[in-house]
């Protein structure tokens, strides 16, 4: 295992030479210390940093030290950050010293990131649970006495929160306040735009953020909604290239390599598709959805053998999904091995009794058996679950 684990980080790292961009390494970085490896994450970064030093790289270093316990080193990272790049790395050292009991540091630290161009939001703040051991310090308490937020940043955060509990019309009151007292500003229209999504108003919101974007193409929270309601409005063309934006611009969130893959799949783009997922896999390897989505573009291609692949992998790494054993079942049923997909629908059942398609696909598979009375109790389960397709199978396989 740990020469496996030494040839992949070789891997990478041998790319930095070849101009592999820095992106690359931040992806799969954060993938190590995500699933709990931060020593191989801080190894990887560390060769990436002596070859292309990058505040990115620092930061992402930092955040792995951060989980392995060496403080010291994750402040130094921070703080070869900021000497890149102004204020990168004062959230994370407000972090950092807040770990180790240091209020009053911390605080001076979240103090300048508050006054930089990488303000997170009070709630992104709130959440973190780095600050949890100095939550009932007085300089905690003093720091959110003062008015960090503008107050339109305030109502939109109380939109979202609205939103997040299903309390739409206070959020749309909301809004009324904001465009009454601040006409024109984009945050406003960011915020319409946000309970127009939330309503499902899709064409609203591609025109309102297409406006917002003219005036400011690489903001992301934009890019983000937008590609979202280009999918809501089953434009899957139109949502890949506003992912390939969001690519381009190094936004380090390996998924939206899988969302454009998914993109990709439905335009008939297979070839593309195959090689974001490839990619995205050789990140997070035992990826739920992206193996389901390999396998489902496989399908799409032609090669339903490759297709099984993927599916029988996934199932190996998630035998308790009834998705997994559906993904399999389909592609058996596809390929009309009716009592292979028999036994994977009735895995999936078993785990999941509610789905009436299953239940109608069983049917359909044991019509294909020559087991009509199993086939028929199953097209009844169906029907008596809503699904209106039974019927047609009822009328013509099971009224004698």
């Amino acid at each position: 295992m740990k020469n496996t684990v030494f040839l992949v980080i070789a891997f990478f790292i041998s790319g930095i030479t070849t101009g592999q961009p820095a992106i690359d390494y931040l992806l799969k970085a954060k993938a190590l210390y995500e699933s709990g490896k931060p020593e191989q994450s801080v190894r990887l970064l560390s060769e990436a940093i002596t070859k292309a030093p990058d505040n990115r790289l620092f930061l992402e270093r930092a955040e792995a030290k951060l989980m392995e316990g060496d403080y010291s080193g994750a402040i130094s990272d921070y703080n070869a950050a900021n000497n890149l790049s102004g204020f990168s790395g004062e959230y994370g050292l407000s972090k950092a010293y807040a770990i180790k009991g240091d209020a009053a540091t911390s605080i001076y630290h979240l103090e300048m990131h508050m006054k930089s161009p990488f303000k997170k939001s009070e709630k992104e703040i709130m959440l973190d649970p780095s600050f949890r051991i100095i939550e009932n310090r007085p300089e905690w308490r003093q720091f959110w006495k003062k008015d960090w937020y503008t107050l339109p940043e305030q109502k939109i955060s109380e939109i979202e929160y609205y939103l997040s509990v299903s309390r739409k019309d206070e959020a749309v009151e909301t809004l009324s306040e904001l465009k009454r007292d601040y006409p024109g500003d984009n945050n406003v229209t960011y915020a319409g735009a946000l309970i127009n999504f939330s309503a499902g108003k899709f064409s609203e919101v591609i025109k309102s953020v297409s406006g917002l974007l003219d005036s400011d193409p690489a903001n992301e929270k934009y890019l983000r909604i937008m590609a979202g309601a280009q999918t809501g409005m089953s434009n899957p063309a139109g949502a890949s290239v506003t992912y390939t934006k969001m690519i381009e611009l190094e936004i380090p969130d390996a998924r939206l390599l899988l969302l454009r893959a998914e993109c990709y799949r439905k335009t008939g783009e297979t070839d593309r598709a195959l090689a974001d997922i490839e990619k995205f896999l050789g990140i997070y390897p035992e990826d739920k959805e992206a193996l389901s989505i390999a396998g489902k573009t496989e399908a799409t291609s032609g090669d339903n053998l490759k297709a099984l692949e993927y599916f029988s992998k996934n199932l190996e790494l998630h035998p308790g999904d009834p998705e997994c054993y559906i993904d399999r079942a389909n592609s058996y049923f596809v390929s009309k091995s009716w009592t292979l997909a028999i036994s994977d629908y009735s895995m999936s059942l078993d785990l999941n009794p509610h789905n009436s398609e299953i239940w109608l696909n069983k049917g359909i598979a044991l019509l294909n058996t020559g087991k009509a009375e199993d086939a028929c109790h199953d097209f009844r389960t169906a029907l008596s679950m809503g699904n209106k397709r039974a019927t047609d199978y009822i009328s013509r396989n099971c009224i004698k």
